[in-house]
């Protein structure tokens, strides 16, 4: 199989990264490959650098302004380009996705993420640049949001709305979102042979294929084990895949989310704006704040990679402490400045 299709295959992207410029796509491939970053994380990457170097074609007078900025091609460009690239270059890009594509924080930051990988395979790797351009610009300061969840009471409200023809199968998936804080695309990935009942574990495979043990507590094994009583036997490509959904295959991720959606709207929570990836949120801040977890165990179980992401759920905490002293009697109570 030639690199090319290779590529074609893992991301289903035969338009976009398979396609991609040599200059880009050794980096894209290193990603997959050396690295193990997942397919989506890669299609970012291959995403973040296609806006950079149109912008560069733009910003070098290189292309047609009247062009639209999305239909500039970068295919003409290569590594003699690329090793043009200064610091100035990337801090004017920064200004452009602030200014021009009003990008927040969070968005500037990831792009210039994607520049700093990319550079470091250059010089590092490739050895056909002898300094990283991007290494010591700073990124932007992003502003920690704490992460929406559903608290006690609202699980449990989700939980008793769930009903129709697949209500045991749905019982199961929401059980093992609100109990095991998984991400909706290990959750859809879960085949048979991943569920140890002996040990009451699962094997979940996560970010950059990175497996992990989780352990199932006793609603989730029996939920498990009552989805399987009523689990159709299937021969097809997907017959190990504890999750079915139509037509006797896998379910998808989309699926997936659009029934957490129905039931969160059922349960009455639409004006919650919440998502799949909030049950995640939600299973942490549960296990957090009501199982003494210690955060690194917390870490664990959730599969981050970096310990700092684990910890804005310290935060939820801290915030939950203010309340308690502020719920005190005497908090209301001041001085009398006539005394």
């Amino acid at each position: 199989m030639t690199l090319t299709a290779l590529i074609d295959k893992d991301f289903d992207m035969s338009d976009n990264v398979a396609n991609a410029p040599r200059y880009l796509k050794d980096f894209l491939t290193h990603m997959l490959t050396i690295k193990n970053k997942s397919p989506k994380t890669v299609e970012e990457y291959f995403i973040s650098l296609r806006i950079f170097f149109r912008f560069m074609k733009l910003n070098r007078n290189l292309v047609d302004k009247k062009i639209e900025f999305n239909d500039i091609s970068i295919d003409d460009l290569d590594y003699d380009f690329v090793k043009t690239i200064s610091s100035n270059d990337i801090y004017d890009f920064l200004f452009f996705c602030a200014d021009t594509l009003h990008n927040k924080e969070a968005a500037r930051a990831r792009k210039l993420s994607a520049l700093r990988s990319y550079f470091k395979f250059l010089t590092v790797r490739l050895n056909i640049m002898d300094t990283n351009p991007a290494k010591d610009i700073e990124s932007p300061v992003v502003k920690k949001r704490l992460p929406k969840y559903l608290s006690l009471d609202e699980s449990l409200q989700l939980l008793s709305s769930i009903d129709g023809k697949n209500a045991i199968r749905n019982y199961a998936i929401i059980t093992l979102f609100l109990n095991c804080g998984m991400r909706v695309s290990e959750l859809a990935g879960i085949s048979l042979g991943d569920i140890n009942f002996s040990s009451q574990t699962i094997r979940i495979v996560g970010k950059g294929n990175k497996e992990r043990i989780v352990y199932l507590n006793d609603a989730s094994v029996a939920a498990i084990k009552d989805y399987l009583k009523i689990r159709p036997i299937i021969q097809n490509k997907d017959a190990n895949a504890l999750f079915i959904g139509r037509n006797n295959t896998r379910l998808c991720v989309s699926s997936i989310q659009k029934m957490v959606k129905t039931y969160l709207e059922k349960a009455g929570l639409k004006e919650r704006n919440l998502s799949v990836h909030k049950l995640r949120h939600t299973a942490a801040t549960l296990m957090y704040q009501h199982g003494n977890v210690d955060v690194l165990a917390l870490q664990e179980i959730l599969g981050h990679e970096q310990l700092s992401t684990t910890q804005i759920y310290t935060h939820l905490d801290d915030k939950r402490l203010k309340s308690a002293v502020d719920a005190n009697p005497l908090s209301n109570v001041k001085r009398n400045k006539n005394s």
